[in-house]
């Protein structure tokens, strides 16, 4: 994995959220410093993964325009869902003549987030219109999360019908066309308002 020293100012000092669960608050570091402060240049790299066409993807095919990367997962009942309503609220804000970047959903439950189930999942009229669903094999998202220094782990819950949910790193990255990080978004603590400040100031 990737060395967290830089980062660790900003996003290790957000908590891993359960889906269902209270997250705590991010303290200190980039999650709450200016939009123009929290670029890392070893955040983001090369990936292979699945689209939810099923087609072969790497970081190549999001080259050309900014993308907008979010972790997750299908059956969160929650936090994903809200992160990604939140996600479309902000492209509604941007100003006239900004673009909305690529929406780039890449799940952390392989098992069960086939590319069936993330098409007809981000086909939500809620959802932003142009976002794109990645999956792989166990191998491909972790070296992918690791990329991100995002992390993820399997929480059993026997009790529960859906039999284990995802704890994941809760954080949107905001990536140029050269897919090198811009800024990154704390999602339990940035709005829509400021996250489409923040994009129209990074992709105008």
């Amino acid at each position: 994995m990737k060395s967290i020293n830089l980062f660790a100012a900003g996003a290790s000092a957000l908590a891993l959220v359960a889906c269902g669960n209270t997250s705590p608050e991010p303290t200190a570091g980039g999650a709450s410093a200016g939009c123009s402060t929290r670029a890392y240049a070893e955040i983001g790299g090369p990936f292979e993964l699945t689209s939810m066409s099923g087609e072969t993807v790497t970081e190549a095919d999001f080259k050309g325009k900014p993308a907008l990367v979010f972790f997750g997962f299908t059956y969160c009942p929650d936090i994903c869902p809200g992160t990604l309503v939140k996600i479309k609220n902000a492209y509604d804000r941007l100003p006239k003549g900004v673009d909305a970047p690529q929406t780039v959903f890449i799940s952390v439950d392989p098992e069960r987030d086939t590319p069936e189930v993330l098409s007809r999942y981000l086909s939500l009229d809620a959802f932003p219109d142009n976002v794109v669903g990645l999956t792989g094999t166990p191998e491909q998202v972790r070296a992918v999360a690791d990329e991100f220094i995002a992390d993820y782990s399997r929480i059993e819950q026997p009790d529960s019908l859906a039999d284990y949910t995802m704890d994941h790193t809760s954080l949107s990255y905001l990536m140029d066309e050269n897919w090198e990080l811009k800024t990154f978004f704390s999602d339990a603590n940035t709005g829509p308002d400021e996250m489409a400040v923040c994009i129209a100031e990074h992709v105008s």
